[in-house]
């Protein structure tokens, strides 16, 4: 099945901007032409492939083409800009777009030497999509982004995965909090507040399970308050809001004002690179700056392949 690159790079317009008129916009067409592009592709698809609301989205069928409509627009771009001379002039204003997906606490910590190197990379521009680490690879599936940080080993197909390293959680609290709810003859986690990143924080509600507690608080669990920044959800925890699990380096920068629940409590979360197995130097460049800054930042624990 041949599919037109005008064919998707129309439908990968009509995704991001979510109207066919701003699709027509951007490719500087007609909404016309694009609607007549759209047809085009679901006769060869068999199926409807954007369903027409508001804004537009792929359907189940259109989701399949997705990443191929961008890993062409990619591949495009890249090939006019080694071609050199005035085609590349004509598009040194249009970066080619790299995004990727960076777990909050990675991005918060080992990750600043990849900005420090895309900050002196030129051609391309660098989208972050922020999403826990335990689901950044359904980006990658959806063809949202074309590599991911993730707990995940095995590759999504049509990616390749690297193991990066492992980042180090403790069960942590204010020290006048461990002495209420962690001393001698207190309930520990079965009545002690928690801090959560989310409403489903595989971290916590781990660590709950483990001790045979439910992580509801309207099924009985212990209450739980949500903050989802990491800089702000240390900063809870050390207020004493509830205990949380805390990464090495922010149980460093905030010092004295956490301790460690006893008998400690400690949990592994390994971390994996997974990129579009595309011939593309942009994607290359990147894992390259992904893994230096993972050598620098992350434990030498590293998951095993």
């Amino acid at each position: 099945m041949d599919f037109p690159a005008e064919q998707l790079r129309a439908f990968a317009a009509v995704v991001d901007t979510g109207t066919f008129e701003a699709a027509a916009g951007r490719l500087h067409v007609t909404p016309s032409a694009v609607s007549q592009r759209i047809r085009a592709l679901e006769r060869q698809v068999g199926a409807v492939v954007v369903r027409r609301s508001n804004p537009a989205e792929p359907t189940a069928a259109g989701r399949v083409l997705v990443r191929l409509a961008r890993q062409v627009e990619l591949v495009a771009a890249e090939a006019i800009a080694e071609l050199g001379g005035a085609r590349e002039a004509a598009t040194a204003s249009a970066p080619r777009l790299l995004t990727i997906v960076v777990p909050s606490d990675s991005l918060a910590s080992w990750f600043a030497p990849v900005l420090d190197a895309a900050a002196t990379e030129d051609g391309y521009a660098l989208e972050i999509l922020r999403d826990d680490e335990n689901r950044s690879e359904e980006h990658l599936r959806s063809g949202r982004a074309m590599g991911a940080i993730t707990t995940q080993r095995q590759p999504v197909q049509g990616c390749s995965s690297t193991p990066l390293g492992t980042m180090r959680y403790r069960a942590m609290s204010a020290p006048e909090f461990a002495e209420r709810w962690f001393g001698p003859g207190a309930a520990g986690f079965a009545a002690a507040p928690v801090v959560n990143f989310g409403k489903d924080d595989p971290l916590q509600n781990d660590v709950l399970r483990s001790a045979s507690v439910t992580v509801d608080p309207a099924a009985g669990g212990p209450p739980a308050n949500c903050v989802p920044d990491t800089t702000q959800f240390g900063r809870a925890v050390a207020a004493g809001m509830g205990w949380g699990m805390i990464p090495a380096w922010q149980e460093a920068e905030l010092g004295g004002a956490l301790r460690a629940i006893e008998p400690e409590v400690a949990r592994d979360v390994h971390l994996y690179w997974q990129r579009w197995t595309l011939d593309s130097p942009g994607l290359d460049w990147l894992t390259d700056a992904v893994r230096y800054a993972a050598s620098r930042g992350l434990s030498d624990r590293r998951a095993r392949q």
